[in-house]
Formats: structure tokens, sequence, C-alpha cells
């Protein structure tokens, strides 16, 4: 008897239905995250421009919340505040009000967030189960029609493609423009350019020759800097970086992921300087030296320059970091040195050059998202060493693991300096030592031309042509020598002294006098 009912029991067990089958399926909803999209655009401004374009009305799986964000998308395109009393007098003027439960429920929505931090990627969830209902939906009905006998399977298919393509449409995150706002816009720009005294419409690199024909590094441009190793690619972007943070006042950032932030530290400071790179590392400079070094670097130690050094950065957490920098920066140039180094994440699939091409096209796509140039350096192959003859100057076949560089490329850039080769001088006897040119290969927006340059090696430095050492923009006053040290510091307040490793303990007297205040935070 124990036996036949535990076999009923079995038995009623494996043929019970289960109890997703008892209340059917739910379709993909995150309500909780509607409340949360809602509450934060309701208190913050910020949090309203970023998601209003990502979302509608229908994207609500809540007819409450659609109805809500409905009433805030009405206030917003009048350019009226949007708050919780503004919102609450759009719903009663609408005779909304309460069917969406009243000004309690849309009061009650900025309880359910704290912060509006991840306003974007809760909305984007939002609209991902929006999508995935209409796929449903459309699913649903094209199995139903299809089931049907009579249905012609022509008008079937493209009634579903229809219907797939009006979905694909309305989560389009940018839509087409007139030419009407275009040609306005565009012509506003050249009107800002032409106000410019230096002719510059885009970042200064901060070399006249270079800028001159470039007009400046331009919003929405990839641009590739490539060279073989050791011919001075990081020297060239820390110098240009150094230049426009400096000199021009444009916030610039640069992820490093072959040299430490500390050790590009140390080399804009060798550039600014003028000191030579040795001596900064070993930390032994002369008296006068600590003097120069503490005058020239206040400039630099308040740029808007910063630096990231993650190793093996995906294009992922690029473009999460690039995004930030924009938002909280203002960041106008982004330089990566160098692309190779960088990884196309876990979901990457492929070989290197496969890799590589998906980086290249996250990266134009990258720059055309925050509309800022982004310079990447690049490594040349072997092919320059083992071509024949005694040129060794870089093309565009030379650009090592993927064709796709060149392709996404506004501007494709090589550094050559003869000197690397052993050449030192020139057909007509013109010295070549110290001489290096930008090799403009490729330029969607101007003239294919070489830019003559000046490389100093021991600051690893570039810099125009004709520049001469030690007349830097660093003191107008010192009329091209260099200088010495000034026994005036002893006066100043805030000053410390520090002593160099070259000096004995026991000579107090060449203690060099620096404020250290100035320089703590860049070391």
């Amino acid at each position: 008897m124990q036996n036949l009912d535990n076999q009923n029991k079995i038995r009623k067990k494996l043929f019970t239905p289960l109890a997703t089958n008892e209340i059917g399926k739910l379709q993909p909803q995150a309500i909780e995250l509607e409340e949360a999209v809602l509450g934060a655009m309701l208190l913050e401004k910020d949090a309203l421009s970023s998601v209003i374009d990502v979302l509608s009305a229908e994207s609500f799986y809540k007819e409450q919340n659609g109805i809500i964000f409905k009433a805030i998308y009405t206030l917003f395109n009048r350019s009226e505040p949007v708050d919780i009393l503004t919102v609450t007098q759009e719903l009663k003027r609408s005779g909304e009000l309460e069917v969406v439960g009243g000004s309690f429920y849309v009061s009650s929505l900025t309880n359910r967030i704290a912060s509006s931090a991840n306003i974007e990627y809760h909305a984007r969830i939002v609209a991902q189960k929006y999508l995935q209902r209409e796929l449903i939906r459309i699913s649903t009905e094209t199995i139903k029609s299809a089931y049907e006998d009579g249905t012609d399977v022509f008008e079937l298919l493209d009634s579903t493609t229809q219907h797939i393509f009006e979905v694909l449409d309305s989560n389009v995150r940018k839509q087409h423009v007139g030419m009407t706002s275009l040609i306005a816009k565009a012509i506003e720009e050249i009107e800002l350019a032409a106000q410019q005294k230096d002719g510059l419409s885009g970042v200064p690199s901060g070399f006249t020759a270079l800028d001159r024909i470039t007009g400046g590094w331009q919003k929405s441009d990839l641009l590739i800097l490539a060279a073989r190793p050791g011919m001075g690619k990081t020297a060239f972007v820390v110098t240009m970086a150094k230049n426009a943070a400096v000199d021009f006042n444009k916030p610039v950032a640069i992820f490093s992921l072959e040299m430490s932030s500390l050790q590009l530290v140390k080399r804009l400071i060798s550039s600014e300087t003028e000191i030579d790179q040795g001596k900064i590392l070993k930390g032994n400079l002369d008296n006068h030296e600590f003097v120069q070094l503490n005058e020239r670097i206040k400039k630099l130690s308040v740029a808007p320059l910063y630096i990231d050094d993650t190793p093996a950065l995906s294009i992922f957490e690029l473009r999460a970091k690039a995004r930030r920098l924009k938002e909280q920066q203002k960041v106008e140039l982004i330089i990566i040195d160098y692309l190779q180094l960088m990884s196309g994440g876990p979901d990457s699939k492929g070989n290197r050059e496969q890799e590589i091409s998906a980086i290249s096209r996250g990266l134009k796509s990258l720059s055309k998202e925050l509309e800022i140039p982004i310079i990447a350096l690049s490594q040349l192959s072997r092919q320059v060493e083992n071509r024949p003859g005694g040129s060794k100057r870089p093309q565009l076949s030379d650009l090592r693991e993927s064709g796709a560089i060149e392709q996404d490329a506004d501007m494709v850039m090589f550094i050559y300096r003869p000197e690397y080769y052993g050449l030192t001088e020139d057909e007509n006897g013109q010295s070549l030592i110290g001489r290096a040119e930008i090799i403009i290969a490729k330029n969607r927006h101007g003239e294919i031309v070489d830019v003559p340059l000046r490389f100093i090696g021991q600051y690893a430095k570039f810099t125009d042509l004709d520049y001469t050492e030690g007349s830097g923009n660093y003191n107008q006053s010192s009329n091209n020598t260099p200088m010495t040290q000034n026994a005036d510091f002893l006066s100043q307040p805030n000053v410390k002294t520090v002593q160099s490793a070259k000096w004995d303990d026991d000579d107090s007297s060449h203690k060099d006098i620096v404020r250290r205040n100035d320089i703590d935070e860049v070391f």
C-alpha cells in the first residue's frame, strides 16, 4: 500500500505542470530600473540630457512610467525645467496625473535612486528589454500567421522584414540631419576658425610648419603616427601633448601602454626644463639646474594633462575612460601609445590582424562619438630595415599587422630620422644630424607633404627646425642664456633646501633652493 502511494506521488510530480506554466511567461522587463531612470531624470539635468535620446515612452513596460516619461520629454522639448513639480503640473494639464497614481507616485520615484552615476547604463537596459518585447511580439505574430493555411508566405516575409526594420530604426542612435542645419553649423565653424589669430581650427601641435598644413588636429579624426622602434614616437607625442596643454591650455589625455606615468612625467620634465634625461633619472643635478627645474616646471605642474598607464588596455576600457575624461575634464585630444599593445577584450575572436582591425575601427568610432581627435601610435614592420638601397623612408605598406589601420585613419604620419640609419649629410653636403621629418603619407583633408623638424635626443623632444636650444618660452628675460643660481630665492616664502646626490654632506654652502611644494604633485 505504501509503495502504491509512493508511485502515485512520483506520477503526480512528473505530470504536474511547472509553476511557470501555470502563470505563463513574463515578458522581459526591468520595472525597478525604469523607476530609477525616471527618478534620476527628475533629480539631475545632466542625467536627463544623457538618456533623453536613448528612450521613448514605448520603452517602458509599466504604462504609468511611459506616461511620466512622455511628460518629461514634452517639458524638455519646450526647454522648460524638469523636476517633480513641473512634471506633476504637466501631467495635471494633460489629465493623466490620476492615471499614473497621483503626485505621490511621481515624488516617490526620486526615492528609488541615490545617484545618477549609472543612469545611461540603466537606460540602455530598459531599452534592451523593450527591443526584446518587440522581437517577441513580431515573432509571435509571424508564427501565428505561418500556421495559417491561407497565408501568402512572401507577404508574410515582407511584413516581418518591415516590422524588424521598424524596430531597428527606433534604436538608431543618431538620425539623419538635413542640409539646412548642416550648412548653418559648417558656416558657424568657418566663422569661428576665421576669428582665430593663428588660423588654427583644431587642436594645435605646437609645431609651426605642421600646424600650417593641418590647421591643428581636427575633430572626429583618427590620426596614426608610425615609426620603427627608437625613432622617437613617444618623444614626439609627449612634446606635442606638452605644447597643447602648456602653451595653448588644451586638455590632453595620454594612454600610455608602454611606459609608466612617472617615466612619462620625467620625460616631460626633461623636455620642458632642457635638462639631460640622464641627469633627471639619477638626480645628478648641478646647483643652478635645480633652480632651473623649479622655475620651468611651474606651468607643467598645473597643465591640463592627464596620464593613464593601464597596461593591455582594451578598446572597451578605453571607450569608458575616454567618455569620462571628455565629460569631466573636457579633454580635446587623446593620445594612445601604442596601438599594438591594446587588446581586443575578452570577446575578441580571430587572429591578431583581425583584432587590430577591430581596435582600429573602435578608435575611429570613438573619435566620431566624442568629436575629438585621437592620435594612435603604431609600429612599423621590419620591411623598412630590409628594403634594398639606401632609402629607409617608411611607406603605407610598412604599417604592421593590419591594412585596416591605413583604411580607418584620416591621417597617417611617419617619423623619419636619417641620423638613425647613419646618414649624417645629404647630397648637397648639408648636415642631417638632429634632423627629423614628419612624413604625411595620407591626409583626407589636405596635402601629402614632408614636414622638417629638429630632434634633440638628450631632452627627448622635437622642435621647429629653426629652434635654438635654450630659447624656449620659459623666461623671456633670460636673453637665451643659461639660468644660474639666484640668491633672491632665500628671501621668498615656502622655500625649503634640498641637496643633490653629488654634493658633499658636510658642505652646506652647496645647498640649492627649490620650492618643493611646487613640484611635489609632479613627483
